[in-house]
């Protein structure tokens, strides 16, 4: 009997997405994604002063907010030759290091976790059995028998008032969940106590950048003056905040996040074949002697593109070739002056939203149309993975030694093979890994920026180019950051001191854009192919690769054979983004 299934909305997420998906014999055969938002930001940008521009478009996402600033603020420091101090390159990167720990933890607990814990099942645990569990991994302080059983009452209380609140409308009892129950209540009471934890640790980005979230920025540095004695500005307090909150940052990440993540991906080591892509592109990020410094050898994350799954290899990446990165609109509602099949480099781009066809809302996309307001971007004409697990790689086929004992290490508590690591467990574990890494390298980058006000130097910004009548009457700039979601890069063409054109080329971009001229999908519409389902009325396993991700749009993900007859509509409302 034909039948198709709506998923209608897949939440935890943020921003608008849409999925179909073909399903034959039990498992996909067939994808296509769609997103339904418009962005303009690019239009508004245009002839204002550059120096402004990262007040505007770090509003793009509310969740990642200061990538988006640091990247366009990169973008016009390399159009006009800036050079920022060391300090103000250290407290970028404490900046984008704690936004890791930060979007990752929430990541893990809050939008992904519930695809993978059973947090009815927890009701049914032992409590005492559930903290020799959580002590068995861990030395974290939460987790006698008591603590267990009383986060196990206020989720009884929960059940038995039929309001199960946050925990609403999960996939409870669903046949793919395979944590046994004191596992489910370990992850539950981790999910509550990341909660608490995650509004701690963005108050680094309002120390330095005076509130969050969209906290301030600078081209040529930061805003935040160093004064060790005065009490309004970056003083001895709150350095020593900082420091503080980054040793509990790290502590929560090592004793809580990793252990977890490590206990439930030993139960789900079958999605270490499933859910994998080929390529990988990593822009670099954390420099340690200035950002425009090309050897990538002082970047603690390396730049690079892995290509079909050949970790023998690192291809450069060369950003900055005219033909190297493409914008291709032919699926997608917008046009381009000229042949709508061409490609467009960024730093000519377009965001020309004409297009006078079919759009949403609709009943069904007509993908033989345009059918995304996502762009579809290709490097050297070959679709890539961004993100956490394409970082992971890069690092790891680069050789880095930090890389390559966290990997390792992990392959071999999990006793999977590195191939493992193409699919979404792979793509789940790099985000934790990743965690811990920036977990070690924010103390290093404060270290630094203490041992620097040590030695004399308060040096905050360089204001030498400040005066747009000192650039050059028509300049281009490229900033791109390694944002939590992956390779982010603001394009800006400026002319007599002012805007001309601003593109940007989002993570999200690369992973959820539709096909290209040549028919080939980028990341998220191949990696729904070949998944088997348990049920294809209750579709988990469409959500858990699509949140692994960790996509920054809203998704509506819907599934049909053949034939295309829908029998059932099911509403995932679990928890909004946080």
């Amino acid at each position: 009997m034909a039948n198709r299934i709506v998923v209608d909305p897949i939440t935890r997420i943020e921003g608008h997405l849409r999925a179909e998906v073909e399903v034959s014999g039990g498992t996909i055969n067939e994808a296509y994604v769609s997103s339904t938002m418009v962005r303009g930001l690019e239009n508004i940008v245009k002839g204002r002063n550059p120096k402004d521009i990262w007040a505007f478009v770090q509003r793009t996402c509310g969740v990642c907010t200061s990538t988006h600033s640091i990247a366009s603020i990169r973008a016009v420091e390399d159009a006009v030759g800036i050079t920022i101090p060391p300090n103000a390159e250290m407290v970028r990167n404490i900046m984008i290091g704690s936004l890791y720990l930060h979007d990752h933890v929430v990541h893990f607990y809050h939008l992904h976790a519930l695809d993978w814990v059973d947090v009815v099942s927890g009701l049914s645990a032992d409590p005492k059995k559930t903290s020799e569990l959580a002590q068995s991994i861990s030395d974290w302080p939460n987790s006698s028998p008591g603590y267990f059983a009383d986060i196990q009452k206020r989720l009884k209380k929960f059940v038995e008032s039929g309001q199960l609140g946050i925990f609403a409308n999960g996939y409870w009892g669903h046949p793919a969940m395979k944590l046994p129950p004191e596992a489910n209540l370990m992850a539950t009471a981790h999910y509550l106590e990341a909660l608490e934890w995650q509004k701690e640790i963005v108050k680094i980005h309002a120390i330095f950048g005076g509130k969050n979230p969209h906290p301030n920025f600078l081209v040529g540095g930061m805003a935040c003056a160093i004064n060790i004695d005065d009490a309004s500005g970056l003083n001895a307090e709150r350095l020593a905040l900082v420091e503080k909150l980054l040793i509990r940052g790290k502590e929560f990440v090592d004793k809580v996040y990793v252990p977890d993540l490590l206990t439930i991906a030993s139960f789900y080591k079958d999605w270490g074949s499933i859910g994998g892509f080929h390529n990988f592109m990593a822009v670099g990020d954390f420099p340690m002697q200035g950002f425009h410094n090309t050897d990538m050898n002082t970047f603690k994350i390396p730049s690079g593109v892995i290509l079909n799954r050949d970790l023998s290899k690192v291809h450069d990446l060369d950003f900055r070739n005219l033909k190297t990165v493409e914008e291709f609109v032919n699926n997608s509602w917008y046009d381009y002056d000229g042949d709508g099949n061409a490609g467009k480099q960024p730093w000519s781009g377009e965001t020309n939203i004409n297009y006078t066809g079919p759009k949403p809302p609709y009943d069904q996309l007509d993908v033989s149309q345009k059918y995304s307001f996502i762009k579809t971007p290709r490097w050297k004409g070959q679709p890539m993975e961004v993100g956490p697990l394409a970082r992971i790689l890069v690092g790891y086929a680069s050789g880095r030694p930090e890389f390559k004992e966290i990997v390792d290490s992990t392959l071999s508590k999990l006793e999977v093979p590195a191939e493992a690591l193409f699919s979404t467990l792979g793509r789940t574990a790099a985000r934790g890994l990743e965690a811990a890494l920036a977990a070690n390298w924010n103390l290093e980058f404060y270290n630094n920026l203490i041992d620097n006000i040590k030695n004399g130097d308060e040096r905050m910004a360089n204001m030498e180019k400040w005066d747009p009548s000192t650039w050059d009457k028509e300049c281009k700039g490229l900033g791109v950051i390694e944002a939590p979601r992956g390779a982010l890069s603001h394009w800006i063409k400026i002319k007599d001191g002012k805007t001309d054109n601003y593109q940007q080329v989002v993570p999200s971009t690369w992973n959820a854009s539709p096909r290209d001229p040549k028919g080939v999908r980028s990341p998220y519409e191949s990696t729904l192919l070949n998944t088997p389902m348990a049920d294809p009325e209750l579709p988990l396993e469409i959500i858990r690769t699509i949140h692994s991700f960790d996509p920054c749009i809203a998704c509506a993900v819907h599934l049909y054979d053949e034939n295309g007859e829908i029998i059932k509509e099911v509403n995932d409302i679990s928890v909004c983004s946080v």
